[in-house]
């Protein structure tokens, strides 16, 4: 009997411990201007965002907390249909390149209990960047999904920096604040 009740007392400690980790997924600038024919085209966008759209349909389907980031530009400032938002999921729009400054987004993910981030979106080496060293400074633990994530060339002088080589040298660095990961990794395939 005694065995029974110590067992019974792990798995209620264990449950609450999981109810304890919440976890919201943001899904940052996926917006048509970053499309092709868009003012700011991005290095493979209709990838990034099929993979982010992958994403957003687990959550969905597991029933954790989904904000959508929208940076405030024009022409094109829409949300993808790829990651279009549905009723209930919260949009945040912001002036600024982090998501978390002059936003109601701290407030909004403390007044949920979340405790992990998951981020994905678009562009590497700036928003997302910004996002994730400022989630972390918050004390969030948190996850930056590589290959639903992409970014652009970059000029600097007389040379330019590839996209992949931009978008694989800030992720290098944000290895400092988050877990990296691949989607396949994320996902546990094999």
């Amino acid at each position: 009997m005694k065995k029974l009740i110590i067992l019974i007392l792990l798995v209620c400690s264990v449950a609450v411990h999981a109810q304890d980790k919440k976890r919201a997924l943001l899904i940052v600038d996926i917006q048509n201007f970053y499309y092709p024919g868009g003012k700011a085209e991005l290095y493979q966008p209709e990838k990034a965002g099929e993979n982010a759209k992958l994403v957003l349909e687990h959550f969905r389907e597991v029933g954790d907390l989904v904000v959508h980031i929208r940076h405030n530009f024009e022409p094109g400032g829409e949300i993808h249909a790829v990651v279009a938002p549905i009723e209930g999921e919260k949009v945040i729009s912001k002036n600024q390149v982090n998501s978390f400054r002059d936003t109601d987004l701290q407030e909004y993910l403390q007044e949920h209990g979340i405790t992990e981030l998951v981020i994905v979106g678009m562009q590497t080496h700036m928003c997302i960047e910004a996002a994730t060293r400022a989630a972390a400074d918050l004390g969030y633990n948190t996850t930056v999904i590589e290959d639903a994530c992409t970014t652009r060339d970059l000029k600097y002088g007389d040379n330019t920096v590839k996209a992949m080589d931009v978008h694989y040298s800030t992720l290098a660095t944000l290895r400092s604040y988050a877990k990296v990961t691949t989607l396949k990794d994320f996902f546990h395939l094999k």
